[in-house]
């Protein structure tokens, strides 16, 4: 009889992180929600702290398709294209 073990190694990544700006004064910031219940309400109280006490131009808010997958292209190209930073967040 032959065993076989369906189990694989833990895969290592390394996750390159773009620099923080220095401020966020005059930027405009991208709010990444993941579509779980109530990600859009604290993403955009984040946001609306962004834009009042540091002096944020504005916001954007953009979502995901669903919280298990990472942001689609159609939204990556607009960040790109619309803002200067970007904050991901989730809800439950």
């Amino acid at each position: 009889m032959e065993l076989l073990d369906p189990t694989t190694g833990a895969v290592t990544q390394s996750i390159a992180y773009v620099p923080r700006p220095a401020r966020l004064e005059g930027q405009r910031v991208a709010l990444i929600e993941n579509t779980k219940f109530n990600s859009d309400k604290l993403l955009q109280k984040i946001g609306d702290i962004l834009v009042k006490e540091y002096g944020a131009a504005g916001t954007r808010m953009f979502r995901k398709r669903n919280a298990s997958v990472p942001a689609h292209e159609e939204i990556i190209e607009e960040v790109r294209k619309t803002c200067d930073v970007m904050v991901a967040g989730v809800g439950d």
